[in-house]
């Protein structure tokens, strides 16, 4: 397995993967305990940034081009079974480019039996982020004081000067990453769609809605409790509202 991904619970006998992509200067620690809430059939992977956890040796992604390949790589290296894409905010954007790209892509590709977008305005719609999402411009303390209020930051982190400087440093060097994206026009996918979003979080229903002029199948919407993580019961067990994993068997 590259080293771009993490199993926190190997189920080598397992029928399906969920494979997660992190939020905006995430790695995979937010995504280990859902190895323990999924069916026994399905086996967690993580995919990591480059630049932290297992990969803080490894440069940061240089541009959008740069992330998308690495993170090509390590799916595709996932194709011997079927695989659920999940993405969390900037995860979301990261999550449908791989779709799109997979089902574009050369023979021997695998898009993911489904998509699930969480907690992120749509790729097609990036004026909309202005305001609701932070910036690469934004001073250090206005960085910090948004991973704080989502949740993103622990008060630990936040208590510590070199922890919080390194969580700064992650956080703007994706946030670089996320300027260079350009949505290409008509781009869509038509791997089953599914979105989440906070009933108290700045991307609301409308943002949710924004979404579906990329799905060219089936497309559904879903509101959970809380902001943009959600609460931490509901994100806790979120793998138990992917509704691909309620309904998709190994066969």
């Amino acid at each position: 397995m590259p080293a771009s991904l993490f199993r926190p619970l190997p189920r080598p006998r397992a029928g399906r993967t969920l494979l997660c992509v992190s939020f905006c200067g995430g790695g995979t620690a937010a995504f280990r305990p859902w190895a323990e809430v999924l069916p026994p059939d399905v086996e967690l992977v993580l995919y990591c940034y480059p630049g932290r956890e297992g990969r803080f040796t490894v440069p940061f992604a240089a541009d959008w081009e740069a992330l998308i390949r690495d993170a090509l790589a390590a799916v595709r290296s996932l194709a011997d079974r079927p695989y659920l894409l999940v993405g969390h905010s900037m995860g979301a954007w990261v999550a449908f480019d791989l779709a799109r790209r997979l089902e574009k892509g050369a023979d021997g590709d695998r898009p993911p039996s489904a998509l699930v977008v969480s907690a992120a305005v749509s790729p097609a719609q990036v004026a909309e982020t202005r305001g609701i999402s932070p910036s690469s411009g934004d001073t250090d303390e206005e960085l910090l004081n948004w991973m704080g209020g989502v949740g993103q930051a622990s008060s630990a982190v936040l208590a510590e000067p070199e922890l919080r400087q390194m969580a700064v440093d992650v956080f703007r060097a994706d946030l670089r990453v996320v300027d260079t994206y350009r949505h290409p026009p008509g781009a869509v996918v038509t791997t089953p769609m599914q979105v989440l979003h906070g009933e108290r979080d700045a991307v609301d229903a409308r943002a949710a809605e924004s979404w579906r002029p990329l799905a060219k199948g089936p497309f559904t919407v879903d509101r959970l409790p809380g902001g943009h993580f959600y609460t931490p019961e509901v994100w806790a067990r979120l793998p138990e509202r992917l509704t691909a994993l309620r309904t998709v068997r190994s066969g």
